[in-house]
């Protein structure tokens, strides 16, 4: 059977060296499975892959969708599977980098089919949480929906926005699509989860950070907002983006953004760390965990990388990715 690598953990562990490196290593396609580096406008904030990356091995699903058009985990998976099976076509092997878990669970687990809300019913959620604001707007869906309603956090504007959506779209409540799964595709997943300590997070967040407005991030979240762009819009809640825009704004100096920034990243870890060890995409047996965070091929010994090719080539066709 036909094997497909994810490389996977919180953000800033090292996902996209690791990858880089061992699609190097085992001609492989490296594949985005980062719900935000999909947006075309959002190179620096999200740490996309450079120009220079790209051009070493072939990846796929990076900078691919504008940040107009919200993206989905049933957009991705399609998608996805395309790019998987493109790999493949193509004698490389299929590796997929990132750490939306709601995206490689919806390819390795299956996902609800729901349908695209309607342009209307997107103008009226629009419109309810610009007047009333989040936790108005979870109260009036919690009056329609309440199934939906007590799996939303009413400070969570964007879902609350999408289950009203799909409500007023379909007349079906958004839990009630969500247990209509489409199952999963028959394949083999190998996992290799990067789950480094907390404190390297946090160096590496801040560094990032500070690095990213040496990149010209302040540039490119002025260049968002002149999109004039719905606040509630998947892109225009990617970390750092909020608060680069308050600092243009004047709301606060570049500094305390900066502050700001990096402490919700390092809340959004702990999420992604969680969501890995309680409800990762694969198989205990099917996953690799490397307690530390990647920072460069030299890391490891040349052993330890026989150790991971051995792990990955388990379930690989000898076909793919030779």
């Amino acid at each position: 059977m036909l094997c497909t690598i994810i490389v996977a953990g919180p953000t800033c562990s090292g996902k996209s060296a690791l990858a880089l490196h061992l699609a190097r290593r085992l001609n492989a396609t490296v594949i985005n499975a980062d719900s935000m580096q999909v947006y075309r406008e959002l190179r620096v904030v999200t740490a996309r892959p450079t120009a220079e990356e790209e051009a070493l091995v072939p990846h796929a699903l990076y900078g691919v969708r504008p940040a107009s058009e919200p993206g989905s985990a049933a957009w991705w998976r399609t998608e996805a599977l395309g790019a998987i099976a493109a790999a493949r076509a193509a004698g490389r092997l299929p590796i997929l980098c990132g750490g939306t878990g709601m995206y490689l669970a919806a390819l390795t687990q299956g996902i609800a089919d729901i349908p695209e809300p309607t342009v209307e019913a997107r103008a009226e959620a629009r419109a309810l949480f610009d007047a009333l604001g989040s936790e108005a707007l979870h109260a009036r869906l919690a009056a329609l929906d309440p199934l939906t309603a007590a799996t939303l956090r009413p400070s969570d504007g964007q879902r609350i926005s999408r289950a009203w959506e799909v409500l007023r779209s379909t007349g079906i409540p958004l839990a009630t699509w969500k247990s209509r799964s489409v199952p999963p595709i028959d394949a083999v997943y190998r996992l290799i989860l990067l789950d480094p300590p907390r404190a390297a997070l946090r160096a590496a967040i801040a560094g990032r950070f500070a690095a990213m407005l040496g990149l010209g991030a302040v540039e490119e979240v002025r260049a968002l907002l002149a999109l004039g762009l719905d606040p509630t819009l998947p892109a225009m809640r990617a970390h750092g983006v909020w608060e680069l825009a308050g600092f243009l704004r004047g709301e606060m100096t570049l500094a305390e953004a900066e502050r700001r920034a990096v402490l919700a990243t390092g809340q959004y870890t702990k999420r992604q760390a969680t969501w890995f060890r309680n409800r990762a995409p694969v198989r205990s047996e099917d996953t690799h965990v490397i307690h530390a965070r990647f920072a460069g091929p030299e890391q490891f010994s040349e052993r330890e990388w026989t150790v991971i090719e051995s792990f990955i080539r388990r379930g690989a066709d000898p076909s793919v990715g030779g």
